[in-house]
């Protein structure tokens, strides 16, 4: 007896809960991320600066929902890594970024806000670059063998 199930295509809801649920996070993570970089700035004098350092922190949970949106062409192995890469992203920097907050971590406050949303910026990347190298790829070959 052989399967009929494509490698490429998972089988049951479980693909589309996780993407609904790693989208939520992304939103979810981006709102108490913020929150978050206010507390701890709030005795930070210049509006500039923080404002800055919320960006800075929005921006990987932006990305993540960006890249869950426009996954949806990409391989079932890919978007799954996605979405399991977006809830493992926003629970670390979540717990991160309210240790620092309120105190439980010993680190400079500035220093975690600059780091955490680099490293999520290049953990994003490193998921994210495959499916779209391939993407191309199968691309350039469905165009060569068109013409």
């Amino acid at each position: 007896m052989t399967s009929h199930v494509s490698r490429d295509e998972p089988v049951g809801r479980f693909p589309d809960r996780l993407r609904g649920a790693a989208l939520i996070a992304a939103l979810a993570g981006g709102a108490c991320s913020f929150g978050l970089v206010l507390r701890a700035g709030q005795r930070q004098q210049s509006r500039l600066l923080l404002f800055l350092f919320a960006i800075w922190t929005l921006s990987p949970f932006v990305i993540t929902a960006w890249a869950n949106i426009v996954s949806k062409r990409w391989s079932a192995v890919a978007r799954v890594t996605l979405y399991v890469t977006t809830l493992i992203l926003t629970l670390s920097s979540l717990v991160i970024y309210g240790g620092v907050t309120f105190g439980h971590l010993r680190a400079k406050v500035g220093f975690v806000f600059l780091v955490v949303p680099f490293a999520s910026g290049l953990l994003i990347s490193a998921v994210s670059a495959p499916a779209l190298i391939s993407r191309r790829l199968s691309n350039k070959r469905v165009s060569r063998g068109s013409s």
